[in-house]
C-alpha cells in the first residue's frame, strides 16, 4: 500500500489496514521500556528501577524538539501528497531528516558532559545510588546521539508513505533484539543499569539505519532531495508540531513534579511503584496511541485532497476503536495489572507490591475518559489546527494534572497522587469536546487549512 490508497480504500478497510500494524508496532514498542523494567526491577532492584523513572523526563525533553519536527512535517507531507505534490513533500522530508540528525547530535554532546547536573536538578532528595544509576543510563543514551530520535521520525514517515506493515516489521525486529541484549547483558553477564540503556539504544540504532536506507532512490512516495524549504513552511511545520513538542515538555515537567510529590509522600518506593504503573500503562495505553497515530496520515491526506466526508468517516472509526480499547484497558489494569506488576518486583518486597497494587487499581479509572483528548488532539493536528491541539495538550498534560495534584494530595497524600490521573483525564475530555464542538471543518486552503 502507498499513500494513494488513503484516498481510495473503503474507510473501514483502510482503518484496519493502517491501524492493525500500527497497534502491533506500538505495543511492541512499549516493550523497550517494559523489558528494561522487568530485567532492572527483578535483577538490579528498587533503586535501579526508580533511577530509570527519574531520568526519563530528561530523555523526553531532549527528544521533544525532534518529535515536533517529525510530527509537523508528517502532517505537511501527507497534505502535500494528497494534493499530488510529491517533489514538495520530498523536500519537507529531506529537510526534516537533516534537521533532526543535526539537532540530536548537538544535544547528545551536552548530555555526555552534563548528565549528572541534569539528574541532580530534577531529583533532589533521591538516594545517592539512584542518582548514580540515573547518570549511567542517561550517558549511554547520549552516546547514541541522533540515532535515537530519528528512528521514531522515520517510523512516522514510513506510515505517511502507506508502509505501516513494513514499519511494524522493523519495530518487531528491533524489539526482539532488545530482549535478547537485555537477557545477555543483565542476566548472563550481570552488568548494571547502563546495560539496559545499551540494549535499547543498540536496537533502536539498528532500526534507524534500516529505515534511513529505505528512502534512498525514488522507490517511496517521498525521497531524499537537495536544498532546503522556505522559511514559512518551516514555521508551519513547527507550529503544527508544537502541540507534540509542548505536550512532551509538559509530560516531562509533570514527571519531575510527580517524582517530587512521590518522594515527599512515599520515598523511593513510591517512585518505583509509579514507574511500575507506567510500565503497565505503556502496554495498554499504546493501543489507543497506535490507533490515533496510524490514521493521522490518512486523515491529513484526505483533508489535503478535499475529501471531507471521507475524513470524518475515518475519524469516526478512530473514536469507536479507541473507546473499545479503553474499556479493554480498564479491565486489563484491574484484572491483570497485579500479575504484570509482580514481574517488576523482587520476591518478598511486600511494601512495594502493596503500594503498586493500590496505584494500579486507582489509575485504571483514568482510561474511561483518557481516550477522548488523545483522539481529538491527534485529529486537530491532522487537520493542521495547531492552536486547538496545543491548548488541549497543555491542559491535558500539565495544567489539569498539576492543579489536581495539589488539590487531591492536600486531602489524601499519596493516594491523591494516584487519583490525580482520573480527575485530569475527565477534565481534559470535557475540554476536548468543547474545542471540537466549536470547530468548523472545511476544504483545505493550501497548507494552512485555517478556519
Amino acid at each position: 500500500m502507498n499513500s494513494e490508497a488513503f484516498g481510495k480504500l473503503p474507510p473501514s478497510k483502510l482503518f484496519f489496514r493502517s491501524a492493525v500494524p500500527a497497534v502491533i508496532a506500538s505495543v511492541f514498542g512499549a516493550l523497550y521500556s517494559v523489558v528494561d523494567g522487568i530485567f532492572v526491577g527483578r535483577y538490579l532492584g528498587e533503586s535501579a528501577l526508580a533511577a530509570i523513572n527519574l531520568v526519563m523526563p530528561v530523555i523526553m525533553i531532549v527528544e521533544a524538539l525532534s518529535n515536533m519536527i517529525a510530527t509537523g512535517s508528517s502532517v505537511n507531507m501527507s497534505i502535500l501528497l494528497g494534493q499530488n505534490k510529491h517533489e514538495e513533500a520530498s523536500g519537507v522530508f529531506s529537510f526534516s531528516v537533516k534537521f533532526i540528525l543535526g539537532f540530536s547530535l548537538a544535544v547528545s554532546l551536552l548530555g555526555l558532559f552534563f548528565a549528572k547536573p541534569f539528574v541532580m536538578l530534577i531529583a533532589p532528595g533521591a538516594a545517592g545510588e539512584a542518582i548514580e544509576y540515573s547518570v549511567e543510563y542517561l550517558r549511554v543514551f547520549s552516546l547514541f546521539g541522533p540515532l535515537i530520535p530519528i528512528y521514531f521520525a522515520t517510523d512516522n514517515y514510513l506510515r505517511v508513505c502507506g508502509k505501516g506493515r513494513f514499519s511494524m516489521m522493523i519495530g518487531i525486529l528491533t524489539q526482539v533484539l532488545n530482549v535478547i541484549l537485555d537477557f545477555v547483558l543483565i542476566v548472563v553477564l550481570h552488568k548494571g543499569v547502563w546495560a539496559a540503556a545499551a540494549a535499547s539504544c543498540i536496537s533502536i540504532a539498528l532500526g534507524s539505519v534500516i529505515t534511513l536506507a529505505v528512502f534512498r532512490g525514488k522507490k517511496m512516495d517521498v525521497y531524499y532531495t537537495r536544498g532546503n524549504i522556505p522559511a514559512h513552511r518551516f514555521f508551519r511545520i513547527a507550529a503544527n508540531g508544537s502541540s507534540e513538542f509542548f505536550s512532551n515538555i509538559a509530560v516531562s515537567i509533570m514527571s519531575v513534579i510527580m517524582n517530587l510529590f512521590l518522594l515527599k509522600y512515599g520515598g523511593t518506593a513510591a517512585v518505583a511503584a509509579f514507574s511500575i504503573v507506567m510500565y503497565v500503562d505503556s502496554i495498554v495505553g499504546m493501543l489507543n496511541f497506535g490507533i490515533c497515530d496510524s490514521l493521522q496520515p490518512a486523515i491529513s491526506y484526505c483533508y489535503g485532497a478535499g475529501l471531507m466526508d471521507r475524513t470524518k468517516a475515518i475519524f469516526r472509526r478512530v473514536l469507536a476503536a479507541s473507546f473499545a480499547t479503553s474499556v479493554f484497558a480498564f479491565g486489563f489494569m484491574l484484572l491483570a495489572g497485579p500479575s504484570v506488576a509482580a514481574l517488576f518486583i523482587k520476591e518478598g518486597d511486600t511494601e512495594l507490591m502493596n503500594m503498586s497494587l493500590t496505584a494500579i487499581r486507582i489509575f485504571a479509572f483514568s482510561y474511561l475518559a483518557g481516550w477522548i483528548d488523545m483522539c481529538f488532539s491527534s485529529f486537530f493536528t491532522a487537520l493542521d489546527r495547531p492552536a486547538r491541539s496545543l491548548v488541549l495538550s497543555l491542559f491535558g498534560s500539565l495544567f489539569f494534572p498539576v492543579m489536581f495534584l495539589y488539590i487531591l494530595t492536600a486531602f489524601w497524600q499519596l493516594n491523591g497522587v494516584w487519583l490525580m490521573s482520573c480527575a485530569a483525564a475527565t477534565a481534559s475530555a470535557v475540554l476536548a469536546l468543547i474545542l471540537a464542538s466549536t470547530m468548523r471543518v472545511g476544504r483545505t486552503r493550501g497548507l494552512s487549512g485555517l478556519e
